[in-house]
C-alpha cells in the first residue's frame, strides 16, 4: 500500500501533464524561434510598445525591451508560461480530492486501510509532483528553443524566474486543493477563472495606483519576468507570503477533509 495513491494519481494524470506541456511549452518553444525571423523587425515593435503608456508598464516593457530574446522572453513568453502554468496547477488541484465524491468512488477508497489525511497529503505530494514535471518539461521546451534560436538567456535570471514561477503555480494549485476538499463536485471553471482573475488583479495594481495593495494579494505579481530579468532578484516580502498561503491551505484542506461528511 506504500505511496499508492500518489502512483495511482499520477497514473491518472499523465495524459493531462502532456497535453498542458505541448500546449505550454511548444507555444514558448515556437515562440523563440519566431524570434529569428522577426529580429530584424523587433526595434520598430519594441519603439511602438514603448508608447501604449500604462500598458507598456502594465507589462514590463518599461524596464525591458522587446527587441533582444530575453526581454521578448520576459515579457511575451513569460505571460504565456504564468497564466498556462497557474490554470494547468489550478485545475491538478481542484479535481484532486472533489473528484472521488463526484465519480461515486470515495466509498471504494476509504475501505482500503489508509485515513483521510494519508488519501490527502499523497494527493497533494502527486499535485506537486505534476507541478514540477510541467515546470521541468516547459524549462526543456524553452532551452530548447533559445539553443536553436542561437542565443541563451541570463542564466541567474532565468533560474529566479523559474523558480518564483514554480512557488506562483504552488500557490494558486494549493488554494484550488483546498477548494477541492471542500467540494462534492470538480469545481473547474471557478478554478481556471480563479487563475485568470489573480492575473488581471496584477494588472490592476500596476495600472491602477489605488489598487497597489492588490500585489499582496495575486501571486503574478512577485513572479512577474519582467521585473525578476532587470532587477535580478524576487520579493522575499511576497514570497514569504505566497509560501504562509501555501501552508494554510493544505493545513485547511486537511482540517475540512477530515471532519466534512462524504458521500458515497
Amino acid at each position: 500500500m506504500r505511496m499508492i495513491i500518489l502512483k495511482h494519481e499520477l497514473k491518472m494524470n499523465l495524459k493531462s501533464l502532456m497535453i498542458w506541456t505541448v500546449c505550454v511549452g511548444f507555444t514558448c518553444f515556437g515562440c523563440l524561434l519566431l524570434f529569428g525571423s522577426l529580429e530584424e523587425s523587433m526595434e520598430e515593435i519594441a519603439q511602438s510598445y514603448s508608447n501604449m503608456g500604462a500598458l507598456s508598464t502594465a507589462i514590463g516593457m518599461d524596464k525591458i525591451s522587446i527587441a533582444t530574446i530575453d526581454g521578448f522572453y520576459a515579457t511575451e513568453i513569460g505571460l504565456i508560461f504564468a497564466i498556462g502554468g497557474a490554470m494547468f496547477a489550478a485545475m491538478t488541484g481542484v479535481v484532486a480530492l472533489s473528484k472521488e465524491e463526484e465519480g461515486h468512488t470515495s466509498e471504494f477508497l476509504y475501505t482500503l486501510p489508509v485515513g483521510r489525511r494519508r488519501v490527502l497529503l499523497e494527493k497533494y505530494a502527486a499535485m506537486t509532483v505534476l507541478v514540477i514535471l510541467f515546470n521541468g518539461i516547459c524549462i526543456v521546451w524553452s532551452v530548447v528553443g533559445f539553443i536553436l534560436a542561437g542565443e541563451l538567456p541570463p542564466r541567474q535570471e532565468f533560474i529566479l524566474y523559474h523558480a518564483a514561477q514554480f512557488l506562483m503555480h504552488m500557490e494558486v494549485g494549493s488554494v484550488c486543493f483546498l477548494i477541492s476538499a471542500a467540494s462534492r463536485k470538480k469545481q473547474v471553471g471557478a478554478a481556471l477563472g480563479l487563475a485568470v482573475f489573480l492575473y488581471v488583479m496584477d494588472l490592476m495594481c500596476r495600472l491602477i495606483p489605488d489598487m497597489e495593495k492588490l500585489k499582496y494579494v495575486t501571486p503574478y505579481y512577485f513572479s512577474n519576468a519582467a521585473d525578476i530579468f532587470t532587477e535580478n532578484a524576487v520579493d522575499g516580502g511576497m514570497v514569504g507570503i505566497s509560501m504562509a498561503v501555501i501552508i494554510f491551505s493544505v493545513s485547511a484542506a486537511v482540517f475540512v477533509y477530515v471532519r466534512r461528511d462524504l458521500t458515497a
